[in-house]
């Protein structure tokens, strides 16, 4: 999947926007509507939780960094000439405890702070414009971008996020 965002300048405009997605057969559950705090988005999509905050990414990056870490105290406390004998099972157990605590950890701190990607579009809608995150499967992206510019060339294209997590 990949992320399409859009800055769609009024909540008219937006409700359009999503209609056609609608009436194009993307699912509800990926249009994700976001705007200024305290806007009433009314009948549209709002953006959740895992869409407003780096939770997904911070917990993918502290389990990947988390478990090298692991993996390599493993293998350095097997390697130590302590008398005490660890074997693999050992080994896999302190990796899994290491990515676990990274994983705990990372994604903790990515949910307390706001999703970097969205962060640079936080002027835009603190003067009343409102990003629509469009999730679709990659061979969709350019059919979906068309039908936004085509209907709305208002409504500006931001960019593509490479990975989407579902």
């Amino acid at each position: 999947m990949r992320r399409i965002y859009f800055l769609v300048p009024n909540i008219e405009i937006t409700k359009k926007i999503v209609d056609e997605l609608l009436l194009a057969r993307v699912e509800e559950r990926h249009i994700h509507v976001l705007a200024k705090r305290g806007t009433p988005l009314e009948d549209l999509p709002e953006a959740t939780f895992l869409q407003k905050t780096d939770f997904l990414p911070a917990l993918e990056q502290g389990l990947a960094i988390g478990g090298a870490t692991g993996l390599l105290a493993g293998l350095v406390a097997m390697a130590l000439p302590t008398g005490l004998v660890l074997g693999g099972g050992a080994v896999f157990a302190i990796t899994v405890a290491g990515a676990g605590l990274g994983g705990l950890m990372s994604s903790m701190a990515g949910s307390s702070i706001g999703s970097r990607r969205i962060g640079q579009f936080q002027e835009a809608m603190e003067k009343g414009e409102f990003l629509v995150m469009i999730d679709v499967p990659r061979d969709r992206v350019e059919e979906i971008e068309e039908i936004v510019k085509k209907h709305h060339p208002e409504a500006e294209c931001e960019g593509i996020d490479p990975h989407t997590f579902p």
